[in-house]
């Protein structure tokens, strides 16, 4: 509020943006978290708009629209949260060399009758080649992000793969029937797979146990009750916490001491992700000097904040890292069904 009658001029008139506003801007977003990113433009000619945006990391979806709920109101400011949704014809990215627009960009479904109701597309661009695979792909989720919008582009699509014009496996599609398709694929699909677990502590619990080459051990707990759920879609996020420890001593398995400190952390984490709220124990997984926890979740914005303030937490005593995934089927997980 103290700087936004200088920053609107920096914004109007183009004046050299980076150095005037960016650079002031970034280090106050840093104070508050790493993981924001930042457009600016013109909203029309009295507003200028601020966009923050996670640049596609699950993770930080949720803190930066808490961020944006937050903004003051100011009448010549516009603050997004998250990249908007445009036309196809608003949108010409240049990366690289390249150009990424209706033009240059198709695509075509995959289907799996195993997974019936999974969004899973190839995109084929016009100067794809194995040597610019990842300028194509960079580019193309941002142009995804801007065509779909980027909530849409997370939540929607399932999974995304790249083919030269050349190996395209069907016919392909301009690139501008692509909400079309995604629309049709949704209202395809009347079940919305609504599923509620609660007490899932009385589900059967399977002990798994391996030996590496290495010699080293690996023992994992998991709900094979849950595993065998037919529901998995009405859970599609899955969290993933791993907490490192030293096994060093013991083939790299904890200690007694060690495996009851990590049963406390896991038991903390269980009090804030209950399976009547929507967010599923699918078990855990120790080997190689690191515990692995999981969950199915509803939603990824909740896993999001306690995922991060656990890992904050215990910054200064624990070495924790988490993700957060879409996985509409848990085949992240086939490795422990016992029927496959």
């Amino acid at each position: 509020m103290k700087n936004e009658k200088a920053f609107f001029t920096i914004v109007k008139e183009q004046s050299n943006i980076e150095n005037k506003f960016f650079d002031k801007l970034t280090p106050k977003l840093n104070e508050l978290k790493d993981g924001y990113f930042f457009l600016t433009g013109m909203y029309n000619d009295k507003t200028a708009e601020l966009i923050i945006t996670p640049d596609g990391n699950v993770k930080n979806v949720v803190f930066v629209e808490e961020l944006i709920e937050s903004a003051p109101k100011l009448d010549h400011w516009r603050f997004t949260s998250l990249k908007p949704a445009l036309d196809i014809k608003d949108i010409g990215i240049s990366m690289a060399g390249l150009k990424f627009n209706e033009e240059k960009l198709s695509f075509y479904a995959n289907e799996n009758p195993d997974y019936p109701d999974e969004i899973d597309i190839t995109i084929v661009h016009a100067d794809f080649n194995h040597e610019n695979r990842s300028e194509i792909i960079n580019g193309t989720y941002l142009f995804l992000d801007n065509y779909l919008g980027e909530l849409n582009f997370i939540e929607i699509i399932d999974n995304l793969d790249f083919q030269e014009k050349k190996d395209a496996e069907k016919e392909l599609i301009p690139i501008g029937k692509l909400k079309d398709f995604i629309t049709w694929r949704q209202k395809e699909f009347v079940e919305k797979y609504d599923g509620i677990r609660t007490n899932s502590d009385a589900d059967s619990c399977s002990i798994i146990k391996a030996t590496f080459e290495s010699g080293r051990k690996l023992i994992a707990a998991i709900n094979t009750d849950l595993i065998k759920w037919d529901r998995k879609a009405s859970h599609p996020w899955i969290l993933s916490i791993e907490i490192k420890y030293n096994g060093e001593s013991n083939n790299g398995m904890p200690d007694d001491s060690t495996f009851k400190r990590l049963n406390v952390l896991e038991d903390e984490l269980l009090a804030e992700l209950k399976d009547k709220d929507g967010y599923l124990y699918i078990g855990r997984q120790s080997a190689n000097n690191l515990r692995e926890i999981y969950f199915a979740c509803k939603d990824f914005r909740k896993p999001s904040k306690v995922a991060f303030e656990f890992q904050e937490k215990y910054k200064d005593s624990e070495e924790i890292v988490y993700d957060i995934y879409k996985d509409k089927y848990w085949k992240s997980f086939d490795r422990f069904n016992p029927d496959n």
